[in-house]
């Protein structure tokens, strides 16, 4: 029988959890292990894991934040150590139906392959799509624009069919897919963590990965990641995504390698310097401009 480990990332999540543990103890599908990567929250994450008394709840506790990449590679060592067959990548801010594992095995049962994700869908607005499917985009450096993304669901994106790239919000990978491609690499303190893992599954070519739409599964989207701030009533983006944003675009470019990566490579020192005049999203300002060279030259170096 196949035995699950979800792993999990914790980081100021007290807000989100609840919602994610009820879901996932509400399962019909229950030979799983929760391995839960606790950064060193500074809010009353640790205060509520310990009302849930659970022996199927694994708690590693990090003295410091080790960042998305290292924390997942804790989790998934730790469940392929303790005989897990599949690992689950997954959020805390997501909230999903009580067939979600099922579903996933199904699929990957039926379609013969090693990955699955699921469709997902806005929690504060779930008629419209967030993720539906992804391929790279050569044209764009190799990014994978989400299908379907602020789309309202009509049904267009609706079937089981194979993709190129998922988020690890929910990722239900075989256990052989680590032993063949690696984990995930650690120079990614968070973004571009599972862009990098994902191209090189695709790139291996021994392992597929299917989408499905026939879920409920809802994204507290950039509940966890701060990734904009406001201020005086506009919203830019924060300096630390700029900065592991355009550092992490630049190493995953170097490590595709060719012309054609580094020619794009070149490309983004130009677009991104010429952001700082023409994105709204960026504040007009001399550290902002410092920060995005700054970080261009630290992905080169990475």
């Amino acid at each position: 029988m196949e035995k699950i480990g979800l792993v999990t990332i914790t980081y100021n999540s007290v807000d989100v959890l609840k919602g994610f543990l009820d879901s996932t103890f509400q399962q019909t599908f229950q030979n799983f292990v929760i391995y839960i990567i606790e950064n060193n929250s500074q809010d009353n994450t640790l205060t509520l894991l310990e009302k849930y008394n659970d022996e199927r709840i694994v708690l590693i506790k990090n003295s410091e934040n080790v960042g998305v990449a290292k924390a997942n590679n804790q989790g998934i060592k730790l469940a392929l150590k303790d005989g897990c067959s599949q690992v689950l990548i997954i959020n805390n801010d997501i909230e999903f139906e009580e067939q979600l594992f099922d579903k996933m095995l199904n699929i990957q049962k039926e379609n013969n392959c090693s990955l699955v994700v699921p469709k997902m869908m806005y929690y504060d607005n779930p008629t419209y799509i967030w993720y539906a499917g992804s391929d790279f985009v050569k044209t764009k450096g190799f990014l994978p624009i989400h299908k379907g993304m602020r789309q309202k669901d009509e049904g267009k994106f609706d079937g089981i069919f194979q993709v190129e790239y998922a988020p690890t919000c929910c990722l239900l990978v075989k256990k052989q897919v680590f032993e063949d491609v690696g984990f995930m690499d650690e120079k990614y303190f968070v973004y571009f963590d599972d862009t990098d893992f994902l191209y090189r599954v695709f790139k291996d070519e021994r392992h597929k990965l299917f989408y499905f739409s026939d879920v409920k599964f809802y994204h507290k989207v950039g509940s966890l990641t701060k990734s904009v701030e406001k201020e005086r009533k506009k919203e830019y983006r924060g300096d630390f995504f700029i900065k592991q944003n355009i550092r992490n675009h630049i190493y995953f470019l170097k490590k595709i390698g060719g012309l054609y990566a580094y020619i794009f490579i070149l490309f983004l020192f130009f677009k991104n310097n010429i952001r700082v005049f023409t994105n709204s999203k960026f504040r007009l300002n001399f550290k902002t401009w410092k920060l995005i060279n700054k970080s261009y030259f630290e992905g080169l170096k990475m």
